[in-house]
C-alpha cells in the first residue's frame, strides 16, 4: 500500500489518547515499534516494521508492507468518532 508521509501522520495525530499502546499489545509488538511506523525514528528501542520511504511531496511516500497497524488505528479513530458522535 501506498500512503503520504503527512497523511501517515495525520493518522497518528487523530488516534485517541492511549491507541498507541493498544495497537501495540493487540499486535503483541512494542510500542515504539508503532511509533516507528508512524515515523518515529527510534530504531533501537523497536524494530522497522516494513516500510519505505520515497521522496516527495508531502513528505513523501511510504510503502507500507504489512497494514495491520494501519488498519487498526482506522479502526480507533472511527470507534472514537462514533462514541463522539452519539
Amino acid at each position: 500500500m501506498h500512503i503520504s508521509f503527512s497523511e501517515l501522520r495525520t493518522i497518528k495525530h487523530s488516534l485517541p489518547t492511549g491507541s498507541i499502546q493498544k495497537i501495540a499489545n493487540q499486535l503483541n509488538i512494542s510500542e515504539q515499534s508503532v511509533r516507528n511506523y508512524f515515523g518515529a525514528k527510534k530504531y533501537q528501542e523497536g524494530t522497522i516494521v516494513g516500510k519505505h520511504i520515497q521522496p516527495g511531496p508531502d513528505g513523501g511516500f511510504v510503502e507500507l508492507e504489512d497494514n495491520k497497524i494501519l488498519d487498526l488505528a482506522k479502526q480507533l479513530i472511527s470507534a472514537s468518532e462514533q462514541v463522539n458522535y452519539s
